[in-house]
């Protein structure tokens, strides 16, 4: 029998094929096809994906769920908006009053040219502050700066010493029972400082620390 003429062997064709179709608004799960209609009985089995990896997305109208987003790069845009709040150059949290009732509470985060962490409260009958355990390794035991708010009468406040990032040791220039206010701040040792001032809109340092807003 001439070749040309030779039966050809049927068997499932498992191409990867474009998708095509009409739009649909029902939030489904995606679905990749990669048999032509009609499906036949004999073809691969069809899936759903429930799980999914891409190496780029474009979305051109609406993200939404109630799922969470976990990103471990750069994120970028020209404006953010959750839980009904639009998150700008400005960091701003919007939350019901705590207690007025029929109105609402805004704050903005404060902002300075470093990332610190800070610790307070008061001292009262003592001359020690001890410092978090979690400070050592945290922050950078020679950025720490202390702030003294002295109680009810004057007592002459001084920061004598700071041993090894993790105790502070106050004393009283006047011999008087210390009762005090404090806050202390360090800059974070763990990672690279942070870079004010740059030109241009390419960051010169680790831009993966950071949500960028343009």
């Amino acid at each position: 029998m001439p070749e040309e003429f030779a039966p050809v062997k049927s068997g499932k064709d498992c191409t990867d094929r474009q998708a095509t179709g009409q739009n649909s608004d029902i939030f489904s799960f995606i679905f990749k096809g990669n048999i032509p209609d009609p499906y036949p009985e004999e073809a691969c089995p069809t899936y759903i994906h429930t799980t999914a990896q891409i190496n780029s997305l474009k979305v051109n109208t609406l993200v939404s769920g109630a799922g969470n987003i976990n990103i471990t790069g750069t994120v970028t845009a020209s404006e953010v908006t959750a839980g009904g709040v639009t998150l700008t150059s400005r960091k701003a949290f919007d939350i019901s009053h705590p207690s007025k009732e029929g109105w609402r509470l805004r704050h903005i985060c404060l902002e300075g040219p470093e990332s610190a962490v800070y610790y307070r409260g008061r001292l009262k009958d003592n001359n020690v502050i001890e410092l978090p355990d979690y400070w050592v390794g945290l922050v950078d035991p020679e950025s720490i700066t202390v702030t003294l708010t002295q109680i009810g009468y004057s007592q002459d406040l001084i920061v004598d010493k700071i041993e090894w990032g993790k105790r502070i040791v106050i004393k009283s220039g006047t011999g008087a029972n210390i009762d005090c206010y404090y806050l202390i701040h360090g800059e974070r040792i763990d990672g690279e400082k942070l870079i004010v001032e740059y030109e241009g809109s390419e960051y010169p340092g680790d831009n993966s620390q950071y949500s960028i807003n343009k």
